[in-house]
């Protein structure tokens, strides 16, 4: 177990100190001591408390809208709090619920699945890529379902780095899958959801790019999903 100590984490510890169990692009993921919730920190974007106030609502409101895309069943509650770090920078914490022997997609065995579990969850996975395609049609963004993974704070700076661009390129285009998603999780009740809701903070150009290779990669993951349903092979 990886404990750390700030004081960031005063409205939901004592102690100030929990368990780190990973992080993503952007993000570090704990967990809570009674094992409750999952608190995520964007240390990165920390500043002042009106800073940190704007991030804020523009957080809650994207994750208001991209829940709303893809429905009570795929996806969770967010909870934004404002505090302080140890560098007297204002931060945002997001406090989700923390869902109990759920796995990543990109951990999951589909080959040791039944015939009917894979149906289930291509059919939960069509309908996620649906619903983002229509809310990509009515506003030109859409949620992240893909995500990253950083084994450490260190390995997210190094993966910034303009030297890892060609391998993050590689990655983006072609390593990652819906099938093998880090932000879509599969819970013990068979949900396929979807646990971040950031927004793509980069300039217009960027995110139309972005967003426009995502919409064509959608129905490669459609045959992917496919290909699953019927006989377990996902490429990883």
């Amino acid at each position: 177990m990886s404990l750390y100590t700030d004081p960031v984490f005063a409205p939901i510890d004592l102690d100030h100190s929990l368990e780190r169990l990973g992080g993503g692009n952007e993000t570090e993921v704990y967990r809570s001591d009674d094992g409750r919730y999952v608190v995520k920190l964007k240390a990165d974007l920390g500043g002042s408390l009106a800073a940190a106030v704007l991030v804020a609502h523009e957080m809650r409101a994207a994750a208001d809208q991209f829940a709303a895309c893809l429905g009570p069943r795929a996806s969770i509650p967010s909870e934004y709090v404002i505090t302080r770090d140890m560098g007297g920078h204002t931060q945002v914490l997001v406090i989700q619920p923390f869902l109990e022997h759920a796995l990543p997609l990109a951990a999951i065995d589909y080959d040791a699945l039944t015939v009917e579990q894979r149906h289930e969850i291509a059919h939960q996975v069509r309908d996620i890529i649906r619903r983002a395609l229509v809310f990509y049609h009515h506003t030109h963004s859409m949620p992240d379902l893909y995500g990253r993974k950083s084994s450490s704070a260190e390995e997210r700076r190094r993966n910034k780095h303009l030297t890892r661009l060609p391998h993050r390129l590689w990655s983006f285009l072609v390593q990652r899958n819906l099938l093998r998603s880090q932000n879509l999780m599969l819970t013990p009740d068979g949900r396929v959801v979807l646990v971040d809701y950031d927004i793509v903070r980069r300039g217009r150009l960027y995110r139309a790019v972005y967003f426009g290779v995502r919409w064509m990669l959608f129905w490669r993951d459609n045959l992917l999903v496919w290909a699953m349903r019927e006989g377990g092979r996902v490429p990883g």
